[in-house]
C-alpha cells in the first residue's frame, strides 16, 4: 500500500474548483473529459504521492498537483475519490477536515457510501462504477446519489461523466454490485473473447495481426448494429444462425459446452465479490 503524506504541502496557486484524490487512470479519464469541455486546466487540483504520476499529470493535462494535503483543497467544490479502497481510511484521515464543504464523488470499486459518509463525516456524496473504456470516451458509468445529493448537483455530475460516455442513475446502492458484474468488470469479457477468437483465428492459419482486426471489427460493428436497432441481439442473432450453416454450427457448440450458462454464473460470481467487498472495505 503507498502510504499517503500527513503534512502540508507547497499551496497551489490558483483558484481550485474540483479535486482529486488519486491521479490514476479514472481520474485521468474524468480530467481529459473536462479539458474536452472547456474546463481550466489550474482550476483542477489532483493529489497523489507519487512523483511521476504527478509529474505526468502536471505536464500532460497542466493541471495542478501535490504530494499531501494541500489548503487549496478547502476551495473545492466537488473532490473525487479515487484512491484504491484499501487506502480510502487513512485518505479520509487525512483530507476529511479539508474537504467537509464539498460533494465527494467515488470511483471506487466495493466501498459503500454509508461507510464512505462515516469516514468523511459528510453525507454528499455520489457513488460511481465507471469501466475503462471511458479512457476513449466510450465508457459506461453507473451512478448512485445519497439523498442528500439535490438535483443540481446531480446534473453537475452528469456533465463531469458526460465525455466519458454513457451513464445510468440506479435507485438502490446495491445495484451497483449488479453494474460491476456487467459494465464494470465487462470490458475483462469482451476482451477475453477477443483473445479466444484471435487464438482461434492464429491456430487456423491466419496471422496475429489479421485475427486482431477480424475481431476487433466485428465485435465494433456487431455493437454498433445492436445499439442502434430496435430489435433484441436474440433476433439478430438468429437472423445470421442459419440451420445447418456455420454459424449453426459454432452457436450449436457453445451451447453444448455450456457457454452461456457459464457466463452468467461469471457475472454473478463478480456480482458476489462486490458486495463481500463492500463488507471489507468497509469495517
Amino acid at each position: 500500500m503507498i502510504s499517503l503524506m500527513t503534512h502540508p504541502t507547497t499551496a497551489t496557486v490558483s483558484a481550485i474548483e474540483m479535486a482529486f484524490i488519486g491521479g490514476g487512470n479514472m481520474a485521468t479519464a474524468i480530467i481529459g473529459g473536462l479539458l474536452r469541455q472547456g474546463r481550466a486546466a489550474s482550476s483542477m487540483l489532483v493529489i497523489d504521492p507519487v512523483a511521476e504520476q504527478r509529474a505526468r499529470l502536471s505536464q500532460e493535462l497542466g493541471v495542478q498537483t501535490a504530494a499531501g494535503p494541500d489548503a487549496a483543497l478547502r476551495q473545492a467544490h466537488t473532490v473525487v475519490w479515487a484512491v484504491k479502497p484499501q487506502q480510502f481510511k487513512d485518505a479520509a484521515q487525512t483530507y476529511a477536515a479539508l474537504t467537509h464543504q464539498a460533494l465527494h464523488y467515488s470511483v471506487m470499486a466495493g466501498l459503500r457510501t454509508d461507510d464512505i459518509a462515516r469516514l468523511l463525516g459528510s453525507p454528499r456524496i455520489v457513488r460511481a462504477m465507471p469501466n475503462t473504456p471511458a479512457l476513449v470516451g466510450q465508457g459506461m458509468t453507473g451512478l448512485f446519489a445519497r439523498p442528500e445529493v439535490n438535483s443540481g448537483e446531480r446534473e453537475a455530475i452528469e456533465q463531469m461523466v458526460a465525455p466519458t460516455g454513457q451513464h445510468l442513475w440506479v435507485k438502490q446502492e446495491a445495484d451497483l454490485d449488479t453494474v460491476t458484474a456487467l459494465s464494470g468488470s465487462g470490458p475483462a469479457y469482451v476482451l477475453y473473447f477477443i483473445e479466444s477468437m484471435m487464438q482461434a483465428g492464429v491456430g487456423m492459419g491466419l496471422s496475429t495481426e489479421q485475427s486482431r482486426q477480424l475481431a476487433l471489427a466485428t465485435f465494433a460493428g456487431t455493437t454498433a448494429l445492436a445499439a442502434q436497432s430496435s430489435e433484441a441481439p436474440s433476433v439478430l442473432r438468429e437472423r445470421v444462425t442459419s440451420k445447418g450453416g456455420t454459424t449453426y454450427a459454432a452457436v450449436t457448440s457453445m451451447e453444448a459446452a455450456g457457454v452461456k450458462d457459464a457466463f452468467v454464473a461469471a457475472m454473478r460470481a463478480a456480482q458476489a465479490r462486490a458486495a463481500e467487498l463492500g463488507d471489507e472495505f468497509g469495517r
